[in-house]
């Protein structure tokens, strides 16, 4: 049985989906803060709670004979962290640590964990690879830098092996699953959403960076490729491999710009732009070397150009958006 933290939220949803396509026992935790109960595929057994309420870890682990976990449950926003960074080191790290010793407990020694490339801050060479200096340039890349540590200190001292996968940007949709957040801070999500009027623009935060055209550029990798990502690393640890850390990313850059550009020519709508200032915490530019994952995992990303991501997203939120709807076993914590 694979447990999956998060399994409500964008990502960890859309990975259990893969899993249980591929047979795989999973069961979900997640608060509910962000995630979405009818995200949950159908049949997935599901705990509502937090990852640091031990008893409810321990209850899960009599219930079910655990063998691994995939944790997404984090708090993820950059201009969030920087406004409450104690809201961060408290769900991400302390919690974060709760979660560890909870998995020890139940004899779980497999982890893949949901990294950030936020972990590198400004890059001093592009494209980034895994060797690169980590230093955040805002506390939720310094959250998931520390958990890191914590994890290597635990793998030499307890024998928890780990995967960190450091993310760039998650984007697009399957049929059933895509991104849905509310407020919603990522790019493409909003684009699409300024293409059916559901906002009156897109706002460009920064048109004065470093770059080309003035705006920040980002590696952006489709959802289900970063799904399958990590169930390689899981196959990885299963075969006996050491922990490691592995980029995911397309390894092309693109500027806010260029994204509104390509989401134009897939929808064919006018998409309006905003330009206001910069977010605090964000780096002008960060693109991907993932020829670790490639050649250690054997991942091949199966959307490898930015029209395709979007139009995963267009397409989910023309037909899916509203009529996406589980079946889920709620299991309380009373």
């Amino acid at each position: 049985m694979i447990l999956v933290t998060g399994g409500a939220g964008y990502i960890g949803s859309v990975t259990t989906e893969l899993l249980r396509a591929l047979g795989e026992n999973v069961v979900i935790l997640d608060n509910l803060d962000r995630g979405h109960r009818e995200a949950i595929p159908r049949g997935v057994r599901f705990y509502e709670g937090s990852i640091g309420d031990r008893d409810l870890l321990a209850r899960i682990a009599r219930e079910h004979r655990l063998e691994a976990c995939i944790h997404f449950a984090a708090l993820a926003y950059v201009g969030e962290s920087v406004a409450d960074p104690a809201r961060y080191f408290n769900n991400n790290v302390e919690q974060g640590i709760a979660l560890l010793d909870s998995l020890l407990k139940a004899g779980v020694r497999q982890l893949v964990f949901s990294s950030t490339c936020a972990t590198y801050g400004e890059p001093q060479q592009v494209p980034i690879s895994e060797d690169h200096p980590q230093n955040p340039t805002n506390p939720y890349g310094w959250s998931k830098l520390i958990m890191e540590r914590i994890m290597e200190s635990y793998d030499i001292a307890y024998g928890l092996r780990f995967i960190a996968l450091r993310y760039f940007n998650a984007a697009g949709a399957t049929t059933e699953r895509g991104e849905l957040h509310d407020p919603e801070p990522h790019l493409i999500p909003n684009v699409v959403a300024a293409a059916q009027q559901q906002i009156p623009a897109v706002s460009v935060f920064g048109d004065d960076y470093p770059t080309p055209d003035g705006t920040a550029i980002r590696d952006y990798i489709h959802v289900a490729d970063l799904g399958t990502a990590h169930i390689l690393a899981l196959d990885h640890l299963r075969k006996g491999g050491q922990s490691d850390r592995f980029n995911l990313g397309n390894g092309q850059g693109y500027s806010v710009m260029e994204v509104i550009e390509t989401a134009r020519q897939v929808t064919q709508l006018p998409i309006p732009v905003q330009v206001e200032q910069r977010r605090a915490g964000d780096p002008s530019r960060l693109v991907a070397d993932a020829a670790k994952a490639r050649n250690l995992l054997g991942w091949r990303p199966a959307f490898p150009d930015l029209a395709s991501i979007i139009r995963t997203d267009w397409e989910w939120r023309k037909v899916k958006r509203n009529t996406n709807r589980s079946e889920v076993t709620p299991i309380t914590t009373d």
